[in-house]
């Protein structure tokens, strides 16, 4: 005789070592599972599946449940639509990173602080950029900027 009642306290007790969007059909798995085990024992002229016996057949069950999510392929299409935390929705393949584009920010960013920076810093910078060797008077006034750039950050 069956005793679903038993089967499913045992299969609940089960369910959560899934992912919660299968955790219902591992329940069911494992329900069914047993029932098969039981009229396998059945057959056999045996009597009721001891409580070790199914918590067993339930592990095995996990098991393969989870041996069956590793061999499934993970491989997305880029032209997946996705949605954003706005609700619109748009490919996967507009959210790759171009390499070639302008970082808009940054670049804004730059512009503002070299309206403030002082014209002297800008020089050097150029020169430094061109390769060209700085002069000592120069070279000084770079590390000044640099230090009290620095002491301002670690303020």
């Amino acid at each position: 005789m069956l005793d679903f009642g038993k089967y499913i306290t045992v299969a609940e007790r089960y369910q959560y070592k899934a992912k919660t969007q299968d955790r219902e059909d591992l329940n069911h798995d494992i329900v069914i599972a047993l029932a098969q085990s039981q009229r396998a024992k059945d057959n056999n002229g045996g009597g009721q599946l001891s409580d070790v016996a199914m918590l067993r057949i339930a592990s095995y069950e996990c098991q393969k449940y989870w041996r069956q999510e590793k061999r499934q392929l993970t491989i997305l299409s880029l032209n997946t639509d996705i949605e954003d935390g706005d609700g619109n929705s748009t490919e996967l393949l507009d959210t790759v990173a171009d390499d070639k584009a302008i970082d808009l920010d940054a670049w804004i960013d730059a512009r503002t602080w070299l309206l403030g920076c002082p014209r002297r810093l800008i020089v050097i910078a150029g020169k430094r950029l061109k390769g060209i060797a700085l002069n000592k008077g120069e070279h000084c006034y770079l590390q000044r900027f640099r230090k009290k750039a620095q002491s301002r950050l670690f303020k």
